[in-house]
């Protein structure tokens, strides 16, 4: 059971009849980014595969109102495997969906859709987007609270990393659904764990981001753990980030390198990450839109809540990984803001959009910051012109209403339906009246 490389609508009915598959789980993403998925016996397969399955989207979150709820699940051929963490006997597939309206047009809620048209918009000047995301996670003993499987530390071993197997059987699954792997390891937090996929071009990575998350859970589900992806779920250590290198690629050549540069870096390289910079405050709610998500955004865990770049330094919201000869094709940028919470469709989308609003408009890049930020005092920071990341998903929630690059790069509909969903939940936060204020204040008041 090994990955299929379907290409045709022919290599998907030669499989699913080869291999005697039992059901096909079409999947799709809402706006969020959450995983929805519903089943079909083979024998619907050709009606699929033609004109798609119908379904009702009022169901799904921002993805339509009651009265105009019908869409279609259009399977996409190449995005094919089977579920290697299902019985073998009976082989479950499955396949990433568009979601169509009725007249068979694109959906403009479907996450997948907004980052396609954004490639085809880089695709236009002649740019692949190439993308390499590295998700941190947690594996707790249930869901119900954060109660860790293991002491271990940063790029600890056995016996301290209790989670190896569970990584290990983890790999071996994705490697199955064509997923390839580069590395993994313990991460600095008690119970937390990395995996990095090797780079791929833009849809591909999306497809896979949802992918590795999905099987990171089933794994732990089927070995009776929990694997959560919540940015930041114990107070006082480390949360998890998703650190997401990227570079452009022009006519088979890295678009970012430039080997005369001090920084190897064209001036495009620049370009677009002075984009990102510029754009960063902008970004924020997308690639990190929970509530939680901005109790990982703090200074002190190594998580990034200042604008600058640089090439050592981990503070920094943008890091230029040091080039190595010979390695042209390595020259990217690593942005350290997102969480792996958010919806990789989205926030592929508008860091590409700020990448190339940069290059389209030439920003100048500003000089690196080498120095522990943390560190600067206010004045310091302002003398330099850092600006800080939002602090929380209101102020994040306000620079997207505020933006033309995200509304533009979202579409209005994502964007409008993303906002007034951020909006309720950060008034249910707001409002509620959490255990911390019940011990904190009831006693003394």
């Amino acid at each position: 059971m090994h990955c299929h490389t379907c290409q045709t609508v022919e290599d998907v009915f030669r499989v699913v009849r080869d291999k005697e598959i039992s059901f096909i789980q079409f999947w799709f993403s809402d706006i969020l980014g959450v995983l929805k998925s519903f089943s079909i016996r083979p024998s619907e397969l050709e009606e699929a595969m033609t004109e798609g399955m119908g379904f009702d989207g009022s169901s799904i979150e921002g993805f339509a109102r009651i009265e105009e709820s019908d869409m279609i699940a259009k399977p996409d051929p190449t995005t094919f495997q089977i579920l290697p963490w299902r019985p073998e006997e009976k082989p479950v597939a499955r396949m990433f969906c568009d979601i169509l309206q009725p007249d068979t047009s694109p959906y403009p809620g479907d996450p997948r859709y907004a980052l396609k048209r954004m490639l085809a918009k880089a695709a236009e000047k002649g740019y692949t987007y190439y993308l390499g995301p590295e998700l941190e996670y947690f594996y707790f003993k249930s869901s119900a609270a954060p109660d860790i499987i293991d002491e271990g530390g940063y790029f600890d071993a056995p016996p301290l990393d209790m989670g190896m197997d569970l990584r290990r059987h983890t790999i071996f699954a994705l490697e199955k659904m064509g997923v390839r792997i580069e590395y993994s390891h313990h991460e600095v937090a008690a119970s937390q764990h990395e995996i990095d996929m090797r780079y791929d071009e833009g849809l591909k990575m999306a497809d896979k981001t949802m992918t590795l998350k999905a099987t990171v859970k089933a794994v732990a589900m089927l070995n009776g753990v929990y694997a959560t992806f919540m940015p930041k779920p114990i107070f006082g250590i480390n949360g998890s980030g998703m650190h997401t290198h990227q570079s452009l690629f022009k006519d088979g050549k890295n678009a970012f390198y430039d080997p005369t540069d001090q920084y190897h870096l064209s001036a495009s390289g620049k370009s677009y990450i002075a984009g990102l910079l510029k754009h960063a405050r902008e970004i924020t709610g997308i690639c990190s839109q929970w509530v939680n998500s901005y109790k990982r955004l703090v200074p002190g865990y190594e998580a990034p809540v200042y604008v600058a770049w640089a090439r050592r330094n981990r503070s920094a919201l943008v890091r230029v990984p040091m080039y190595k000869p010979g390695k042209e094709t390595a020259t990217r940028c690593e942005y350290r803001a997102p969480d792996p919470a958010c919806n990789p469709y989205l926030a592929f989308a508008v860091m590409l959009a700020a990448g190339l609003k940069g290059i389209e408009s030439n920003y100048p890049l500003p000089e690196p910051v080498e120095v522990d930020i943390y560190h600067m005092s206010e004045v310091e920071r302002a003398r330099l012109g850092i600006q800080e990341l939002p602090g929380s998903l209101y102020e994040a929630t306000q620079e997207v209403e505020n933006s033309a690059l995200v509304r533009e790069s979202l579409g209005e509909h994502i964007f409008n339906k993303f906002l007034e969903n951020k909006k309720i939940e950060w008034d249910r936060f707001r409002t509620h009246v959490s255990q911390y204020e019940i011990e904190r204040y009831l006693p003394i008041m």
